[in-house]
C-alpha cells in the first residue's frame, strides 16, 4: 500500500481553506480540479457550482497529502458539528485497490462503485458497516 491519507469535505470554501493550509506548510498542489472539468451531458454541473472544487490535494511533508472537496449544494450541506472527513487510501495496483475496496466495504454502504474515474483514477467510494467513509484509489500515473 502506498499511503493512507486524510480527505475533508467542505460546505463550497475547501479552495480558501487550502490557500490557508498552503501558506502554513509551504508546499504547491499537486491536483486541482473543478466541478466544471467534470461537466458533461450526463453529469450537469450548476453554473453556481461550476468553480468549486472537486478534487484538490496539498502534499504534506514526505509521503503525506492532505485532500478536500467542496460537497454540491444539491447533496446538502456537510454537518461542520459532526465527521467532515475520509481516509483516503492509494493502492499500489488495481488488484491492490479492489481487494481493500471490496473487504472494507462488506457490510457497508457504497457511496460511488470503484471503476474508471474522470479524473484518470481507478477509484470507489463507500461508508463501512461502522459508519467511516473511505476512498480507495489507483493512480496509474503516480510516480512516486
Amino acid at each position: 500500500m502506498r499511503t493512507i491519507n486524510p480527505w475533508i469535505n467542505f460546505n463550497g470554501n475547501a479552495e480558501e481553506a487550502f490557500t490557508f493550509y498552503r501558506s502554513v506548510f509551504g508546499s504547491e498542489f499537486t491536483k486541482v480540479v473543478r466541478f466544471k472539468d467534470l461537466a458533461s451531458a450526463e453529469f450537469v454541473v450548476p453554473k453556481n457550482e461550476e468553480n468549486k472544487l472537486m478534487h484538490i490535494a496539498l502534499p504534506i511533508g514526505k509521503h503525506n497529502v492532505l485532500i478536500a472537496n467542496d460537497v454540491p449544494e444539491f447533496m446538502g450541506r456537510v454537518n461542520e458539528n459532526e465527521n467532515r472527513s475520509k481516509i483516503s487510501v492509494s493502492a499500489e495496483s488495481r488488484e491492490e485497490a479492489d481487494k481493500i475496496f471490496n473487504g472494507l466495504s462488506a457490510g457497508g454502504d457504497i457511496e460511488g462503485p470503484i471503476g474508471d474515474s474522470p479524473w484518470g483514477t481507478y477509484a470507489g467510494m463507500f461508508r463501512d458497516k461502522y459508519g467511516i467513509e473511505w476512498i480507495v484509489e489507483f493512480d496509474p500515473n503516480y510516480n512516486g
